[in-house]
């Protein structure tokens, strides 16, 4: 039987990388839906998704990462999806991954498949990626679980994760998430992809945002998962 899959595409701002964003969705995974989630977008990036007859949700204020991809949930429950993924605006994922990640999720029965940059390649040096090696030791240390690439942005939901992302306030598509799920028996797997430069625009993501980004989900996993609530 064939599975339903949809790729989740929070925008904000991203009126220059959007059409080959989802171009690339069409052209390399064909049987994949998608919706663009507009997170309140201040461009055009509705606009140019409404003229060109794709799948879009607008946000009438920008809710962040965390609201865009809920909403995203919310539709791939509704609409009975098998496999839910997050996928960027910005051109960085390859939707070539996608049904390779979906065949992965099946034969090893994973509940969360990350697309990873670093399964089978070391993570280049620099203060964002000293966080991430951070990050990963605190999942490691709170779960058992080993992910090499927990900032990796293209992760892919399977059904029985789709209900607990789209209806738990606090179940955001975050490390320290990702952690919780695992601690409470959600098997997490990584599988090797390879990852573009941004097209276009910049990374909302500065040197100061990053650090402080590293540093709450860090305290996040290492104590505030504790006492949230476990679904599984």
């Amino acid at each position: 039987m064939t599975s339903k899959i949809l790729a989740i595409v929070p925008a904000y701002n991203e009126e220059e990388n959007i059409v080959s964003t989802i171009e690339d969705l069409k052209s390399s995974a064909p049987g994949v839906d998608c919706v663009v989630i507009d997170d309140g977008s201040r461009d055009r990036t509705a606009a140019i998704c409404r003229e060109r007859g794709y799948r879009c949700i607008s946000l009438p204020v920008n809710l962040g990462l965390a609201g865009g991809f809920q909403t995203g949930m919310k539709y791939a429950l509704r609409h009975g999806y098998d496999y839910a993924i997050q996928f960027d605006a910005d051109g960085q994922h390859s939707a070539a991954y996608i049904e390779p990640m979906v065949e992965f999720a099946r034969t090893s029965n994973a509940n969360i498949v990350i697309g990873s940059r670093f399964c089978n390649q070391k993570r280049p040096l620099s203060p964002r990626m000293a966080g991430s090696v951070l990050i990963s030791a605190m999942i490691r240390l709170t779960t058992g679980a080993r992910i090499k690439d927990p900032t990796s942005g293209m992760r892919l939901f399977d059904k029985s994760m789709i209900p607990l992302f789209a209806n738990e306030l606090d179940y955001s598509p975050e490390p320290d998430t990702i952690a919780l799920v695992a601690r409470n028996g959600a098997k997490v797997c990584e599988m090797e992809v390879e990852m573009r430069e941004r097209a276009a625009g910049e990374s909302y993501l500065t040197f100061t945002k990053s650090v402080s980004y590293m540093m709450r989900v860090c305290v996040s996993i290492l104590f505030a998962q504790w006492f949230r609530k476990g679904n599984r």
